[in-house]
């Protein structure tokens, strides 16, 4: 297969965008029929079809995805070339990493985990400009946003039912356990009705739960930790929550302990082979640890 150009990965990455060739042909200033030509040459390298055509413009094959998912990240790592070139040139002068640093995480993490380290990234390395973004930990969850290009390294539940996909490397940040919580000072709490969200779904906590003949099936399924906790504050019911969903609990609420046997969380970062040599993913992955422990 013949070496696809940086321009034809970005044709790539401008059809999923645009939906459409026409789409890309606009936001690339090139003509629609260029755009057609470099993905017709692209899928006849390749070897497969990337886009389906249709009366509603482009969509990616399943082919399209993984192809995709790579574009991004070869275009993510020669954007970083030059900038760990310069730092690698300037080590002796007190050069230190720069540029943006895209980051995913889950609700909790975004709001508790990371704010510290990115506090502590910003004061060492101000050069460095992080970008972050909230995506539900459902499915592929943050390690599919860095499989697929769209982030340099996410916050993750990780271990157990859900370990580091084979294409990326990660680490441990903090272990935390599971809780219950309830409305302060409510005389038989484990009475009231479970409130849930689909987030804290990992198969060891629902074989846990599935164990306990005293936990009722969850009446309410709120959007996020932010609104269960809410909820119980509220005196609406009782929820089961890891560490990090239970900072700056309210006092309207009251945490009791499980037990031994109760479930555990492991929270962790995933990131790619290459991009975990980068200084910035390096730096940041330092200051994660620290809030982890």
């Amino acid at each position: 297969m013949a070496d696809l150009t940086p321009n034809e990965l970005r044709v790539l990455l401008a059809v999923e965008g645009a939906g459409s060739f026409s789409g890309a042909a606009a936001a690339l200033g090139m003509t629609q029929s260029a755009v057609s030509h470099a993905i017709r040459t692209t899928e006849r390298r390749i070897g497969a079809v990337l886009f389906e055509r249709g009366r509603r413009g482009a969509t990616p094959t399943a082919a399209g995805t993984s192809t995709l998912g790579y574009a991004r990240r070869v275009l993510r790592l020669l954007e970083l070339m030059g900038a760990e070139a310069r730092a690698a040139a300037g080590a002796e002068s007190g050069a230190v990493p720069a540029g943006p640093l895209r980051i995913v995480a889950f609700r909790s993490a975004a709001l508790h985990l990371l704010p510290p380290a990115l506090e502590r990234l910003r004061a060492r390395h101000p050069g460095i400009e992080p970008m972050v973004r909230v995506v539900r930990e459902l499915g592929r969850g943050t390690a599919g946003e860095v499989l697929d290009g769209r982030a340099d390294l996410g916050i993750a539940t990780v271990g157990g039912s859900s370990p580091v996909p084979d294409e990326l490397v990660g680490g441990v940040l903090r272990e935390e356990e599971y809780a219950l919580v309830h409305p302060a000072g409510h005389p038989a709490p484990r009475t009231l009705p479970l409130l849930d969200w689909a987030e804290n779904c990992t198969s060891y906590t629902r074989e846990w739960w599935a164990a306990q003949d005293w936990i009722p099936r969850a009446t309410v399924e709120a959007e996020d930790d932010g609104a269960v906790l809410s909820m119980v504050s509220a005196g609406l019911g009782m929820a089961i929550m890891p560490g990090l969903s239970l900072y700056a609990a309210p006092d309207s609420v009251e945490i009791t302990a499980l037990g031994p046997e109760r479930p555990t969380r492991t929270v962790g970062y995933v990131t790619t082979p290459e991009l975990a040599r980068s200084a910035a993913v390096r730096a940041l992955i330092r200051e994660l640890r620290v809030s982890g422990g």
